[in-house]
């Protein structure tokens, strides 16, 4: 059952753990009401924590409620009109204000279209990002958020760009030539990274700032790998390492060595295979690199490459424990 859903029937409970991948728009939406009452005055993350929990408790507190940290009916009616309605319940347009605009306003801060805060007041800066999502969804660009808008921001559809001008970048983990592409490559394989060939041994350095979520060996063909989560639900993924070196939890920073080239897993001969991805979602890393025009590509075949979209859905094919190399989830 998803979180929004939970929050309709049952109150949002804030004991839960946070999901890995990404926040949630309803806890979001219970932040910024929190900080508009200044009982919460930290950043709007969209994870349950005790700076959340510890809000709605000194909330319900002062208006005579039951102490018991969750965001349930009396105390979404207490918040007035910064607790209400429901994410998805109306259409929203400039003027609104509400939970489903803050919810709204979280929704586009995740998918890299900046909203210009977190206020709960649908003004120019959520109409300017809602029609900039749109217009990189392929949606109508009306600046209205009505069901196909939340249906694409809440999970039916990962907008990527194949083209630079997104809000991440990241460098090169080695300073090899690039071997097979992104994309279709012969003979009709499919291949979800690019692919550095270079001597066993060779360092793989970190492409940016993040945190290490995985460093271990994957059953589905990548070897040992390590992944890093980047800000706005981006990872990139290093396979079939010789050595790990690095440890989950640990904060990385880009050029910081976290393993070094090896032939493990799925592979004929040493080279890194380095993924982007984005929700979970393999994309083409290519536009993403730092001085990638530059870089020497091989050819890669005209047939169109799309990953099915599972924005935030973390399945099987997602988990970096037994994603199956080349496979998109």
């Amino acid at each position: 059952m998803g979180l929004a859903l939970i929050g309709a029937i049952a109150g949002i409970s804030l004991g839960l753990p946070a999901a890995a991948s990404a926040g949630s728009s309803d806890i979001a939406a219970l932040q910024v009401a929190m900080r508009a009452v200044g009982l919460y005055p930290h950043p709007v993350d969209g994870i349950s924590g005790p700076w959340t929990q510890g809000a709605v408790r000194n909330f319900q507190s002062r208006h005579g409620l039951s102490v018991d940290g969750i965001a349930g009916r009396q105390t979404r009616a207490a918040l007035g009109r910064r607790g209400r309605p429901n994410l998805g319940a109306r259409t929203m347009r400039e003027g609104k204000r509400g939970w489903d605009v803050a919810a709204l306003q979280f929704l586009l801060h995740e998918r890299g279209f900046e909203p210009g805060g977190f206020d709960g007041g649908f003004g120019p800066n959520t109409l300017s990002a809602v029609r900039r999502y749109q217009s990189a969804a392929g949606l109508q660009v009306d600046g209205v958020a009505g069901p196909s808008t939340l249906h694409a921001l809440r999970g039916g559809h990962v907008v990527t760009t194949r083209t630079p001008g997104g809000p991440v970048r990241f460098f090169r983990p080695v300073p090899g030539r690039i071997g097979d592409g992104f994309g279709w490559i012969p003979p009709g394989r499919l291949h979800t990274g690019l692919d550095f060939p270079e001597p066993s041994g060779t360092p793989i350095h970190a492409a940016g700032v993040g945190v290490v979520s995985f460093a271990g060996f994957n059953t589905g063909g990548y070897g040992n790998l390590v992944v890093i989560s980047h800000r706005l639900d981006y990872e990139t993924w290093y396979a079939h390492q010789s050595t790990i070196a690095a440890r989950v939890g640990q904060a990385v920073s880009g050029g910081m060595t976290i393993g070094y080239v090896g032939s493990t897993g799925h592979s004929t001969g040493p080279h890194l295979h380095f993924e982007v991805r984005h929700f979970g979602t393999p994309i083409d890393p290519t536009p993403y690199l730092l001085g990638y025009r530059s870089a020497g590509r091989a050819h890669v075949s005209g047939r169109r490459h799309e990953c099915r979209p599972n924005a935030d859905a973390r399945g099987r094919g997602a988990d970096p424990l037994t994603a199956r190399l080349d496979r998109c989830p």
